[in-house]
């Protein structure tokens, strides 16, 4: 009885040892994409009659399965809602950037949903195709409202797809045989029917008259040129007609015209001029522009030196840097300095902030400018950037304006007009020299800030731009 324990004991050992290193192995290409399923039951081992089982001997003990997991995900259709609007803006136009049954990749933009302020971009959330569009081109949308329906696909595109299926049919077609099909030939010399329906003569056979027959037409000489259809002839009369388009004005647009009608009945604007040497600042760019260059990875501009002359003039002037609120009749005075710099876009004006002006240098605010204009010209900026500001720099030179009048951008107070650079005969010591001179002008609201102060304040960004000491000096 003991020996015979014995000899079931070690197959029994021996099969389950192959067992569990057959389910290690499995397991390993489980994680791959296989799954295991093992069908033994205690009825093939514990009988005594029966001799011990091996993983070896019989495979019906276990059995692969396959699954994927993508095509759950697949032909799926999703609902894509508008994304959460700002406190500050309720509402918006969308622009469809694409169409039913267009493909689209991941973060691909479907449409743009123009606001007061900005454009908001709504990305794909997956790749697939436009099912059905749920707002028509142009329609009023809503934080959380429904746009589109998407249905989902594996990464390609199922466009791309469509186009790839004729390819491997183009790459396996033959040509067929060179005497089924003849070469189209030089001369116009067409071969019979009756040689080509005949027999493969195993000689060379004669040479058939075509010139003759070629020849039977006309004559090179007697060939004349088809008559083309003549053009239409435009009516001269038609040149002097005048016609008009009407476009309807995007949101922006109206939002601008809105707060700059809104500045002119509100604010008492008034304008005060001066005109600024450019010769020390511009002394300076030369003289440092390679070492900033390479320290900061940035060239070294004027505005960087307007922005900071504004925010040393704004703590000398905070009056300037105040705000009246019409609500509870208060001068609201701010410690902190936001300055919005107007940037012109197709689309409209936008007046990004650069933030806590007063603790930067002027390698910070060239970076913050940087920044600001790559996301202008990507069309990324977002509410966030353009919310709020103290005091609004619009710099007109860039496009070679001499002189203008800024208005105000509310509920700020005051705003600064740079213009271009040109050279002027100026007096200097009582002798005539010719300098590089910009207009300055500052329009202010009157109600809050008097001519002293505005005049004041141009004349304290004067002295700092023309001698940028005055920063380290502090006088």
């Amino acid at each position: 009885m003991l020996s015979r324990c014995r000899c079931l004991s070690r197959p029994l050992s021996c099969s389950l040892s192959a067992f569990s290193q057959v389910r290690i192995a499995v397991g390993r290409r489980s994680a791959s994409g296989f799954s295991l399923c093992h069908r033994s039951t205690s009825s093939n081992i514990l009988p005594q009659h029966q001799p011990p089982l091996s993983l070896e001997c019989n495979p019906r003990l276990s059995c692969i399965k396959y699954f994927r997991t993508s095509a759950v995900c697949n032909n799926e259709v999703v609902t894509v809602n508008t994304p959460a609007f700002p406190e500050s803006v309720t509402e918006g136009d969308v622009r469809w950037e694409k169409a039913v049954g267009d493909s689209v990749a991941e973060d691909e933009v479907v449409c743009e949903i123009e606001t007061d302020k900005t454009s908001v971009q709504v990305p794909s959330p997956s790749a697939g195709v436009i099912e059905e569009l749920l707002v028509p081109d142009g329609g009023k949308v809503e934080g959380g409202t429904p746009l589109f329906k998407l249905r989902k696909t594996d990464g390609a595109p199922a466009k791309a797809k469509l186009a790839a299926k004729p390819i491997p049919e183009a790459a396996t077609f033959t040509p067929p045989p060179a005497p089924s099909t003849p070469p189209p030939p030089t001369p116009p010399s067409p071969l019979p029917t009756e040689v080509a329906s005949g027999p493969i003569p195993s000689t060379m056979p004669p040479v058939p008259p075509v010139t003759v027959q070629a020849m039977d037409s006309k004559p090179v000489s007697a060939v004349k040129p088809t008559a083309t259809p003549p053009s239409p002839v435009m009516d001269t009369s038609a040149k002097g007609i005048r016609s008009e388009q009407r476009v309807k004005m995007n949101r922006m647009r109206l939002r601008i015209a809105q707060r700059l009608k809104e500045a002119q009945n509100v604010c008492a604007m008034l304008t005060t001029f001066n005109e600024i040497d450019m010769s020390n600042i511009q002394q300076m760019r030369a003289h440092h522009r390679d070492s900033f260059l390479k320290k900061h990875n940035l060239k070294l501009g004027f505005m960087s030196a307007f922005v900071k002359a504004a925010a040393y003039a704004l703590q000398d002037q905070p009056v300037v840097n105040a705000v009246i609120d019409d609500t509870t009749k208060e001068i609201v005075y701010r410690d902190y300095i936001d300055i919005s710099v107007a940037v012109a876009t197709p689309k409209g004006l936008v007046v990004p902030v650069i933030r806590n002006v007063e603790t930067m240098n002027f390698a910070d605010i060239e970076k913050a400018i940087n920044e600001l204009g790559e996301k202008a010209r990507k069309n990324e900026l977002a509410i966030e950037d353009m919310d709020g500001g103290t005091f609004t720099i619009s710099n007109g030179g860039v496009f070679g304006s001499l002189f203008g009048t800024p208005i105000i951008n509310p509920p700020q107070s005051a705003i600064l007009g740079m213009h271009g650079i040109f050279d002027r005969p100026v007096a200097v010591a009582g002798k005539v020299e010719v300098r590089p001179m910009m207009y300055v002008a500052l329009t202010y609201d009157h109600r809050l800030i008097d001519g002293r102060e505005a005049v004041t304040f141009l004349r304290k960004i004067k002295a700092t731009v023309e001698d940028p000491r005055v920063l380290l000096l502090d006088i």
